[in-house]
């Protein structure tokens, strides 16, 4: 137990030295890949939305547009992100309730939200599947559950090439690139919408519902 916590200790602080070069470092990436798939989870969510892995809040834009259709609660484990993400509510004159939490142990009581929302961050979680539970743990059956992720290529040689960046990027990082959050949700207590797969099968959007009879 004790090299786990120290593991996610060394990943925290690692994400808090990287929290003001975050933007920057990530701009063309943004905005030339992920922004697109930002914008499709934002005109998706509705009602009370709870974010899970907010970061520097490069959702927040996204979600602003959407005016009061949503209200927005969100948890990051890094402090020093949070903060970026709470400067960017403030000039958006977004009311956001932004808390440091992990993505296993949501601070938010059962059935309270009608959207939870996780981009580009279930590659990081330690346990995709606990993560997605205390999701729909969350979620108001009949609630919507909307994913976006780097997911295991379509093409062999970019499988290939996914597994060889891990063999540095998990260890150092705690970053996968060959996992596919869908597989996970095949037993779990929901009914997918929409599914969007990008090309070479790389960018991967999930539009899910809680059932309603979910336990």
């Amino acid at each position: 137990m004790g090299g786990m916590d120290d593991r996610r200790q060394r990943r925290i602080a690692d994400w808090d030295r990287r929290a003001g070069t975050y933007d920057a470092r990530t701009s063309w990436l943004e905005r030339r890949v992920l922004a697109a798939s930002r914008e499709w989870i934002a005109t998706r969510a509705a009602g009370e939305t709870i974010e899970v892995a907010v970061g520097t809040g490069l959702n927040l834009p996204h979600l602003a547009r959407e005016g009061d259709a949503v209200r927005l609660r969100g948890v990051d484990w890094s402090s020093a992100m949070l903060d970026r993400a709470r400067s960017r509510a403030l000039a958006l004159g977004i009311d956001a309730e932004l808390v440091v939490a992990d993505a296993g142990t949501l601070p938010f009581e059962d059935r309270s939200a009608d959207t939870v929302v996780c981009t580009f961050a279930l590659c990081e979680v330690e346990d995709v599947r606990a993560g997605l539970v205390e999701m729909l743990r969350v979620l108001r059956p009949g609630g919507r559950l909307l994913l976006a992720d780097h997911v295991v290529s379509t093409s062999l040689p970019l499988r290939l090439m996914q597994r060889a960046a891990e063999l540095v990027s998990v260890p150092r990082h705690g970053e996968h690139f060959t996992r596919r959050p869908l597989t996970v949700l095949a037993d779990l207590a929901v009914d997918l919408v929409e599914v969007e797969r990008g090309r070479l099968g790389i960018i991967e959007r999930v539009h899910a519902r809680r059932r309603q009879d979910a336990a």
